[in-house]
């Protein structure tokens, strides 16, 4: 049967309007990456291809998967021609399924900023680490950075407040957030159950700045790209509109500084390298 794929909500312009630090601020993730000369690497959820093609001159070839078809169409268009940069459509929550699955095919897999969307299903997450476990070469390593648990807690508990008053029941709330955000020993252990050999882990507090407001950006940019799975459960325009601006308005004091005007949000990274056993 084949899976029904969720809409793309997903545009070049709404990522580099309301997110552009998330391939900025991947510097240590990528260190912790190392890649050598010879490596073959696959890079699950490469959004717009901007971290990948920064990767491509350290290594022999990457191939970047990402389930929505418009990003992976600008990064094509991003990066046109540049050898050993493939750019592919493809559901990572079902790695066995892509054309180019090979076992043992791959020195390093990478991912930055999208485990936590990638693993959100329970029932298939065991599947994606093990099938990532497969895919690598013996002694290859698995190099990630997601949220970790309490991750943007402000705007997650907002958001589902916010469409529990639009009528949504609190269970079907809870069940609408995308996001998987687990603690460094609950994702050790899902690691270790299927292979893998953690070599380190570590968990940051990094509150993190929001674009302007102008153009789409701002919490409420934030908000209508990273939360548009909450809101595609509220019944109508009006109902929607409403929960983003009451978001807005509760974090208003809660997240915005008074010095500057400023808008954070209270990041929590998980950054992880596990390596499957020679």
């Amino acid at each position: 049967m084949t899976e029904q794929q969720p809409k793309d909500h997903w545009t070049p312009t709404a990522y580099t309007t309301s997110a552009p630090f998330v391939p900025l601020l991947a510097s240590k993730i990528t260190t912790w990456l190392s890649p050598t000369p010879h490596d073959k690497i696959l890079d699950l959820g490469c959004g717009d291809g901007l971290l990948t093609s920064s990767l491509k001159p350290h290594c022999t070839s990457i191939t970047a998967l990402d389930a929505s078809p418009n990003l992976i169409t600008a990064a094509k268009a991003k990066y046109p021609g540049v050898v050993g940069l493939n750019f592919q459509v493809h559901d990572c929550r079902y790695l066995e399924r892509w054309t180019g699955f090979v076992e043992e095919g791959w020195d390093r897999v990478f991912s930055n900023a999208a485990m936590h969307w990638i693993l959100r299903d329970e029932g298939t997450r065991q599947g994606v680490l093990r099938d990532t476990f497969r895919l690598l070469k013996p002694g290859g390593v698995f190099a990630f950075e997601m949220g970790g648990k309490g991750n943007v807690a402000e705007v997650h508990t907002a958001l589902i407040s916010a469409i529990v008053h639009q009528g949504v029941p609190i269970e079907k709330a809870r069940e609408l957030s995308p996001w998987f955000f687990p603690s460094e020993e609950g994702m050790r252990a899902l690691l270790e159950g299927v292979g893998f050999v953690v070599e380190k882990a570590e968990v940051e507090y990094r509150p993190t700045r929001l674009t302007e407001e102008e153009e789409g950006g701002g919490l409420e940019g934030w908000v209508r790209l990273m939360g548009a799975a909450f809101l595609e459960g509220v019944e109508g325009e009006k109902g929607r509109e409403e929960a983003v601006r009451e978001v807005c308005e509760v974090l208003r004091t809660v997240i915005r500084r008074e010095e500057d005007g400023s808008w954070w949000l209270g990041y929590v990274r998980l950054r992880v390298l596990a390596r499957k056993p020679t």
